[in-house]
């Protein structure tokens, strides 16, 4: 099939790459010159494992191509999926549709035959609608078939969860054009996985109701991990007695800093703002957004009390500061804030991630980026564990930090209390406590 990605962002990329991989014609488009510029020359814009490999094969059969002209791509293609940013609006809640509508106005602008028009960005509930009556103002409407396809990628997984997806959600009323998508994702939903159709409203709630239920588990298991730090209780030992049901599953119940990303913190947010329009109240997800924000706080006030409060001109490392390992993305990351209160302190911060120098950090005083574990840590009076990248999963502190007394605040629970305590290690961690 002849497709058009609008968007190279994470889910516009990923799909249109995969989706050229699958054997269909696949235009992606972006209004950012530079970003297409290094899209043709093989340079993706976000660190993706795996993601330039299938970009290159694909482009150098041209089933895979990249342009800035949205016009020529929409009357090449038979299928239109918007993929751009629906981040929150500043000063609110509420999701930032400008980009979906922009796009959508671009479309109705060129299109000249009829076309499906697939919403992959996550919107709030009847924001489908909203679209269809943008191509009827611009008397477009009898050449379009609105659908929401939102998508459910991993950010470090996504390939794979393109590949072999838990389910594909479509929604759209019209048997036809559903007849047509399932035939798009026919190669995939071979594949064991699942293939949900619903109106399109049903799509789009799919979407956010999926992301608040799995933030809710990422809050609930770091609650209780307050609770068993205070009973002297290990927090995996829980994890895996509930995981193991598989009404629960395991997936999501690992105690650590608050959620971040891309998703959960803005989708969470959305989907409340969303409730004052219907007069309906979830409290469940007002309260896990309550929950990780206070998170955030707990994590600032554990790392100052480690150092005794006494934070001036103290040596501290982030190992990590990504919001989760296999990516580069520091949006919502916990570091930020950690980072942010250090600062304001008057500590020294040595920072090292693989995804290298983060910009987000550059604004805040005696914050520098290291090149290497062992120059970030020399020295250290405090060494945080942030990411759980697997290069830090088998360290040697004493030799790393170098100094008699070595402090580690391990915020994924990587190591064992009992073996640092032998070492010793004045070892901190999430939901674990000697007794």
């Amino acid at each position: 099939m002849k497709l058009c990605m609008i968007g190279t962002g994470y889910v516009g990329l990923v799909s249109g790459v995969c989706f050229s991989d699958l054997g269909n014609t696949v235009i992606c488009v972006d209004n950012d010159e530079n970003k297409i510029k290094d899209l043709n020359n093989g340079k993706i814009p976000i660190y993706e494992p795996g993601l330039e490999e299938v970009l290159k094969k694909n482009y150098k059969q041209k089933r895979l191509t990249f342009t800035s002209d949205i016009k020529s791509a929409v009357n090449k293609s038979d299928i239109i999926f918007i993929c751009v940013g629906t981040p929150t609006k500043k000063g609110g809640n509420s999701a930032n549709l400008k980009y979906v509508f922009n796009a959508a106005n671009q479309i109705a602008k060129y299109i000249n035959k009829h076309k499906i028009v697939v919403t992959k960005s996550t919107v709030p509930i009847g924001t489908g609608d909203i679209l269809e009556n943008i191509f009827k103002t611009k008397k477009k409407n009898k050449f379009v078939d609105v659908v929401s396809n939102p998508e459910f990628l991993r950010e470090g997984e996504a390939i794979r969860d393109f590949i072999y997806p838990d389910r594909v959600v479509v929604g759209t009323n019209n048997f036809k054009i559903n007849k047509t998508l399932k035939s798009l994702y026919l190669p995939i939903i071979k594949k064991t996985s699942r293939y949900v159709s619903t109106n399109r409203r049903g799509a789009e709630l799919i979407k956010y109701a999926s992301n608040a239920f799995l933030a809710t588990k990422i809050s609930f298991i770091n609650e209780l991990a307050n609770l068993c730090e205070k009973a002297s209780i290990d927090i995996k030992d829980i994890s895996i007695g509930m995981g193991l049901d598989q009404r629960i599953g395991e997936r999501f119940l690992r105690a650590g800093p608050a959620y971040g990303g891309s998703c959960f913190p803005k989708d969470t947010r959305a989907l409340l703002d969303t409730t004052k329009k219907y007069n309906v109240k979830l409290s469940i997800v007002d309260s896990v957004v309550k929950s990780n924000e206070d998170r955030k706080k707990l994590l600032i006030k554990k790392t100052s009390n480690i150092l005794n409060k006494k934070i001036y001109n103290k040596k501290i490392t982030f190992l990590g500061v990504t919001f989760k390992p296999n990516t580069d993305d520091m949006r919502e990351a916990s570091s930020i804030p950690m980072i942010k209160f250090l600062s304001k302190k008057g500590a020294i911060i040595k920072y090292y991630d693989p995804t290298g120098f983060k910009n987000e950090l550059s604004k805040f005083k005696n914050v520098f980026f290291s090149k290497s574990v062992n120059n970030a840590c020399e020295k250290a009076d405090l060494v945080i564990i942030h990411t759980e990248w697997n290069e830090f999963k088998l360290l040697n502190f004493k030799k790393l930090v170098n100094k008699k007394n070595i402090n580690v605040f391990d915020l994924r629970n990587i190591y064992s209390p009992y073996k640092m305590k032998k070492k010793g290690i004045n070892y901190h961690s999430i939901g674990r406590k000697l007794i």
